[in-house]
């Protein structure tokens, strides 16, 4: 068997083979003033209580020695090798690896060999981590995370060469990933897995599901195998992560359509075109599992790309899927909430050229009380940046879309260019400020900006390779606002090899600069975290950057500091903190050489980070 070439391609990179942008965005405005580093930082503050690009930065003499002096750790420098980096006074081991054990029977199971075999998939932590949550439940820290994809070269048999042969096979890789729960604990050298806890729990790609909100039950969401359109199998391609206000999981569907083939060609339909479904698949499931065959079941897709809700506290609840948080490939959910007590969800749809959400429940909370409707019932809106530094939420309904409700939600993409939404450089993690009304998107590269992509004022650069990150505030510093005002806090950048704006803003430096901004979390202090999942090659446009890695940037003053970096070949995702904030939980994804163990197969893993004093992290 030869081993398939898209199984070397990014997630991006595939996108581009089965869904090409179109040559031009009809919705764009063209940014017609020049951009220069200093023209473009000039505009950016909003405000006299922004910050981020005042005199220190816009002087361009400010040393990361001087940025770093707000920061409780020395910055560590870029990594190149095969191991983790944190500050002086830090320290960290790893918490849960791929093939680790939940329940006594899989102990041992992994081998640095073989893997995991099937009997043992779904008893053991899954594959290639990602967003994740702590939870406190009596008493107990529970963490929820997601487990993004797998790797099939590395997760089966040497002989299959990448690509299950069998159905068996394929089950295989299904149960590597979805979401594990896990409960955790000090032991007394440092927090580990609680095996055989009754909080410890895999949900796969086959797990059985349930879906609520406008779309569910409806023509586009049935099947032959479930005629009602409401129980779907499986979450696939969890990405980020988010939580609810009233203690439940929120998993994201991002790349589902690299799990969609046809056994037989066709033409591709506009919403397959739009959504890149065609051809075969990335991992061949269509060809042992008639489900992700699109000629046999071509409403299969639509029961994937939604945010799914999941209690962490129930081993036996059953996961729900929010179809009134619309269908496109979801980096994370952010939830906070409007003056009146409605509900507000942040959504970023991770590809180039697509939108950031924003969903607004009709209902309202308040702790305590009842939650049905809240994710079933509301509107969802897609974000206009305008040139001015403004911006406005556009609500996708029937009247503006000239599509049903439930057309609107499965085809969301399709939506929002309808109403005249600003494409965005790949929209990742959102994240929103515990201690202000403001909300930060990381927009983490867009290769394809330019010509057939026309710059816009929130992503004015062509051929961004670097990304950056875009923050608003809404009008009158309520989240439930249809107006705000916006501004870039970071331009990732070189300026060591760029003297333009690829040099990034002025708060980007040698010693923190970085590229592909992706996951974000704020503190307890009000502290924004910052994951990148980026070119580590460290050569050309990216000399200097070294590997993968995690800084910590500062709201107020722009300052931005590198705290941790992850081993070549790796991506840092997801993080939260013990209930205690004495311990950071980090995710390394797709780890390259033999990382963590040191010998046999690269293993993704949760890692816990602490200072050795016992001061809080976050």
């Amino acid at each position: 068997m030869t081993k398939k070439p898209t199984l070397d391609l990014s997630w991006d990179e595939f996108d581009e083979l089965r869904d090409p942008r179109p040559s031009r965005q009809e919705f764009d405005e063209v940014v017609d003033r020049a951009i220069s580093r200093r023209g473009f930082l000039g505009v950016l503050a909003i405000g006299s209580g922004a910050a981020v690009f005042g005199s220190a930065m816009l002087g361009g003499a400010t040393s990361a020695r001087a940025q770093a002096a707000a920061f409780a750790f020395e910055p560590v420098p870029a990594g190149t090798g095969f191991a983790i980096q944190v500050p002086k006074g830090y320290a960290w081991k790893p918490l849960v690896r791929w093939g680790d054990a939940l329940v006594s029977e899989a102990k041992d199971s992994f081998s640095a060999e073989t893997g995991v075999s099937l009997a043992m998939s779904d008893k053991v932590f899954g594959e290639n981590t990602d967003g994740m949550e702590l939870f406190e439940i009596d008493g107990k820290q529970v963490i929820a995370v997601n487990s993004e994809y797998v790797n099939p070269e590395i997760n089966l048999p040497a002989d299959a060469e990448g690509m299950p042969r069998t159905a068996d096979e394929v089950t295989l890789l299904k149960n590597m990933q979805g979401v594990t729960v896990i409960e955790v604990a000090d032991n007394g050298e440092g927090y580990a897995v609680v095996v055989d806890s009754p909080f410890n729990r895999r949900i796969t790609n086959d797990t059985q599901m349930t879906m609520d909100g406008p779309a569910a039950g409806t023509d586009l969401t049935k099947t032959s195998a479930d005629p009602e359109g409401k129980s779907p199998l499986g979450t696939l391609n969890n990405c980020g992560s988010g939580r609810t206000l009233w203690g439940t999981y929120l998993t994201c569907e991002e790349n589902f359509n690299g799990y969609f083939g046809m056994l037989t060609e066709r033409d591709q339909t506009e919403a397959e075109k739009r959504y890149g479904l065609k051809g075969e698949s990335q991992y061949n499931y269509e060809k042992h599992d008639p489900r992700f065959d699109l000629i046999a079941n071509p409403n299969e897709p639509h029961r994937f790309g939604w945010v799914v809700e999941i209690d962490p506290a129930d081993p036996k609840s059953v996961p729900v899927k929010h179809t009134a948080l619309g269908r496109f490939k979801h980096e994370n959910a952010e939830m906070v909430q409007a003056r009146d007590g409605r509900i507000v969800v942040y959504l970023g749809d991770d590809e180039r050229g697509e939108f950031i959400y924003r969903y607004v429940s009709n209902g309202t909370w308040t702790e305590g009380q009842p939650t049905d409707g809240l994710l079933s019932d509301g509107t969802l809106y897609v974000a206009k940046f305008n040139d001015d530094m403004s911006g406005e939420w556009l609500a996708l309904t029937p009247e503006t879309t000239g599509m049903t409700l439930p057309e609107l939600l499965v085809y969301s993409r399709i939506a929002g260019t309808k109403v005249g939404a600003t494409t965005m450089d790949r929209p990742e993690w959102i994240a929103a400020h515990p201690g202000k009304c403001e909300a930060y998107c990381a927009l983490t590269n867009n290769s394809k900006r330019g010509g057939s992509m026309p710059v816009n004022a929130a992503n004015p650069r062509e051929a961004n390779e670097y990304g950056q990150i875009v923050r608003w505030r809404p009008d009158g510093e309520d989240h439930g606002a249809d107006k705000f005002a916006w501004d870039l806090y970071v331009m990732a950048g070189n300026p060591d090899v760029h003297k333009d704006a690829f040099a990034g803003s002025a708060n980007v430096t040698s010693g923190n600069m970085f590229n592909s901004p992706d996951g974000m979390a704020f503190d307890s202090h009000g502290m924004l975290w910052i994951q990148t999942d980026g070119d580590d090659s460290n050569e050309g446009d990216f000399a200097g950057m070294g590997n993968n890695q995690m800084l910590v940037g500062n709201p107020e003053t722009g300052a931005i500091a590198r705290f941790l970096t992850a081993p070549n070949g790796g991506e840092v995702t997801g993080l939260c903190w013990s209930a205690d904030r004495k311990v950071a939980f980090v995710g390394i994804q797709h780890p390259g050489g033999s990382w963590p163990d040191g010998n046999g197969k690269p293993r993704s893993a949760v890692i816990a980070v602490w200072r050795e004093d016992g001061a809080t992290v976050g």
